[in-house]
Order: C-alpha cells, then sequence, then structure tokens
C-alpha cells in the first residue's frame, strides 16, 4: 500500500499550494489540526449545510454515493453480465462476495489506523483506489478481469468506509445520527442513479460502459475532499490493538446480541441487494426495464428514510427503532418471497425499503454511541467487518440457494434472518 499513500501526498502537495493561507508555510504538508479540537469545536456548532462541517459532509456523502452508484450498477446489469462473461448464478454470487470479503476485511484496519494517523490519510487513498477499480471494470475483459475488479473496489471502498464515517463523527456529537444518516442516504442516492444508468445501459451501450464515468467523478471528488480537508497525512507504525478492540465490542451480553443481530440484518442485506432485480426477472415475470424501476422503488424510499430515521434516533431509543424497521421488513420481504399478485408485489418492495432502509445509519451510530472517543474508528471498523463479512456471506447464500433450489426459497430463508435479529434486539428494551 506504500504506492498508495505516496500518490496519496503528491495529491496534498499540490492541492496546499492553491491555499493560500498556507503559502506562509513551506512545508508542503496540510499542518495537522488535532481530533480533539475538531470534537470541542463541533459541541457548539454542527451545522449540517455550512462551515467546515457542512463541506466535509457533503463532500464525503457525495463520494458515499458516487460509489454506491458504481456499485449498485452490478445488480441490475448482473443478468447482462452473466450472459457476456458466460458464468452461472453461482459463480457470479462468489464473484460479488470476493468484493464484499475484500471490503469486509478492510473495514477494522481502515478505522484503526484513522484513529491513530489521521482520517484523511486513510480517506484520500480509498478514493484513489476506487478510482482504479471502477476503471478497471470499465476496461478490463474476461472473468479474471471482473474478478480483479471487485477486489480493487472492495479495498479502496474499505479504506473510504469507517475513516469518513468517523470524521463526521468527530465533527457531529449532538446529531450525529442525522449527520450519519444524511451519509448513508448517499447509498440509495447512488442506487437511485444506477437504476436509471442501467436502463440507459442497456438500451444504448454494454454493461462496461457506465463505469470509467463514475471512476473520473470520484477522481475529482478526491481532488475537492483533498483541497477543503484540514487534517494532515501521517502514516505511522501499522499495529492493531485486536485484542483490546474486540473485548470492548463484546463486553456484555447485551453488545454480543446486537452484534449477532445487525450481522444477520447484513447477511439478509448482501443476498437481496445483489439478486432482486434477478429474482423479479426470473420469478415474478418482470422485464429487465421493470426491474431496474423497481429496484430504484427501494432507493428512493432509502434516501427520505434514513435521515429521518436517523433524526429520530437522536431523541428516542435507537434498539426500539431497529426492532419495528426489522419486523416490518421481515413481514414485507416474506411476503413478496410468495406472492405473485403485481399489486401486492409492488406494495411489499415500498413497505420493505422502509423497513430495512433505516437500519443503516441506527447500526453505525449504535456502535459509536459506546465506542470511546479515541477508539471509534477501530470500534466501527471492527463491528463493520463482522457485519460485512456476513454480509459478503448473502449473494454466494442466494446464487447457490436459487441455482440449486429456487428464488423463493433463498429469500424467505433472508426474511427468516430478519425476524431473529429483531427478536435479539427487542431482548435489549
Amino acid at each position: 500500500m506504500r504506492w498508495v499513500f505516496t500518490i496519496a501526498s503528491c495529491l496534498s502537495s499540490y492541492v496546499d499550494r492553491l491555499r493560500r493561507d498556507l503559502v506562509r508555510d513551506r512545508n508542503p504538508l496540510i499542518l495537522p489540526l488535532r481530533r480533539e479540537t475538531v470534537t470541542r469545536v463541533s459541541a457548539t456548532s454542527e451545522r449540517l449545510f455550512a462551515g467546515y462541517p457542512g463541506r466535509m459532509l457533503a463532500t464525503l456523502s457525495l463520494s458515499w454515493g458516487v460509489l454506491q452508484l458504481g456499485r449498485n450498477l452490478l445488480s441490475p446489469l448482473l443478468p447482462t453480465i452473466i450472459a457476456d462473461l458466460g458464468i452461472t448464478d453461482a459463480t457470479a454470487g462468489v464473484a460479488l462476495a470476493v468484493f464484499q470479503g475484500v471490503y469486509a476485511l478492510t473495514q477494522y484496519p481502515g478505522g484503526e489506523f484513522s484513529d491513530r494517523w489521521t482520517r484523511a490519510t486513510l480517506i484520500v487513498p480509498g478514493l484513489v483506489v476506487l478510482v482504479l477499480g471502477f476503471a478497471t471494470f470499465g476496461l478490463v475483459g474476461g472473468l479474471a478481469g471482473f474478478l480483479v475488479a471487485a477486489a480493487v473496489t472492495g479495498l479502496g471502498k474499505g479504506l473510504f468506509a469507517i475513516p469518513s464515517r468517523a470524521l463526521l463523527s468527530d465533527l457531529y456529537v449532538e446529531r450525529r445520527g442525522r449527520a450519519l444518516g444524511l451519509y448513508a442516504a448517499g447509498t440509495d442516492f447512488g442506487g437511485l442513479l444506477a437504476s436509471g444508468v442501467a436502463i440507459l445501459t442497456l438500451t444504448y451501450a454494454t454493461w462496461r460502459t457506465p463505469f470509467v464515468p463514475v471512476a473520473l467523478v470520484l477522481a475529482g471528488l478526491a481532488v475537492l475532499f483533498a483541497h477543503w480537508s484540514t487534517e494532515g497525512y501521517a502514516v505511522g507504525t501499522p499495529s492493531l490493538d485486536v485484542g483490546g478492540t474486540v473485548g470492548r465490542l463484546v463486553a456484555t451480553p447485551a453488545q454480543r446480541r446486537t452484534l449477532v443481530a445487525f450481522a444477520l440484518f447484513y447477511f439478509m442485506v448482501g443476498g437481496f441487494v445483489n439478486f432482486f432485480p434477478t429474482f423479479l426477472i426470473e420469478t415474478k415475470g418482470f422485464s429487465h426495464r421493470l426491474a431496474s424501476a423497481a429496484f430504484a422503488i427501494v432507493f428512493a424510499v432509502g434516501i427520505a428514510v434514513k435521515p429521518v430515521a436517523g433524526s429520530v434516533s437522536d431523541r428516542f431509543g435507537r434498539e426500539s427503532i431497529a426492532v419495528s424497521g426489522l419486523l416490518v421488513a421481515a413481514v414485507s420481504l416474506g411476503v413478496l418471497a410468495v406472492t405473485d399478485v403485481r399489486l401486492l408485489v409492488y406494495g411489499s418492495i415500498l413497505v420493505l425499503a422502509l423497513g430495512y432502509k433505516m437500519e443503516f445509519p441506527l447500526a453505525d451510530t449504535i456502535v459509536l454511541d459506546n465506542a470511546p472517543d479515541g477508539d471509534m474508528g477501530a470500534d466501527l471498523g471492527a463491528a463493520r467487518a463482522l457485519f460485512l463479512g456476513a454480509n459478503a456471506l448473502g449473494p454466494a447464500y442466494v446464487g447457490i440457494v436459487a441455482t440449486y433450489a429456487d428464488y423463493v426459497a433463498a429469500f424467505a430463508g433472508l426474511a427468516a434472518c430478519l425476524l431473529v435479529a429483531a427478536g435479539l434486539l427487542y431482548w435489549e428494551r
């Protein structure tokens, strides 16, 4: 990874020459700002849409949304990708599991290193690697190229995901739930765009076409973040306190049950998101375009639900809200799996999106609320490594069950996972 940090340092040097207020300082690196100072300022002024916190929230949320646009293009394009590469559903599921597996494994080191070094030291290289990954999707052919692109993109997303959330947690304390809800809505913003882009792609281009533009936009956002960030770039000793982090996360039975509950939730998400359009095509008779439009409904709902859920959780119990969302999602997913009535299918999709989309900011915020200030990145990274490890198994599960049984059985199993997760969280109320 030394070359990645070299790129980050070069980018930082270029950006600093543009900053007139630092001309008097001949150091080519940005002057470090202690994170304790950021936290003290944020406690008295947590503006969501103005000032330095607002610029960071906007840039990081937009970057998250664009990378999720690229990521979520894979789902509606998956049937075309399978046909073009000449692979089975099971092979496609394993390939997507590679992406999720690398992403999951990078969560914890990315979080802890951002605690010990600086957030920007991980965020900028993460964006650089994402640019390389999406460019590989667009330019390199064959199954081997697809696997390499998936692994590189998973690595970049892992480097970016936890430090960006941790930076927002540094800047927002009283309004942390709402800030992370806005950030998490970037997933749905990207997914909604992905549905429209997928329709255009299937009509006028090849499945590889949209990935290079995604890479170019992320490159521009990397420059913008480096220009605005007040953090320096410092690489320290690459050591990890795995035992201490795990000990904090599993200190009580309540914490352990919470981790298992959200791991089951993320398992369901991995299977659902990657195969939802294919599920509609294979079992409900949807066309490719109609399946992409239905996929867009899920993300449209998420854009509205996530900030609201995060804001409400700042005032009320997060676990109670999470249980309600899981139960709603479980029932609607079960109905979706077994019904062939078109009206019920659309209604189930809408209600399912309402229930499961609210869980994302709640899961992150619950972990961050329990983490010490100096270890937020490490704790969130380790927890999300568990969540996303389970998430990585989701597409492999659905692909295998669909290949050897059917999609109805696969999606019914996902609904059962949500019910168990709701029961575990209800235990904590």
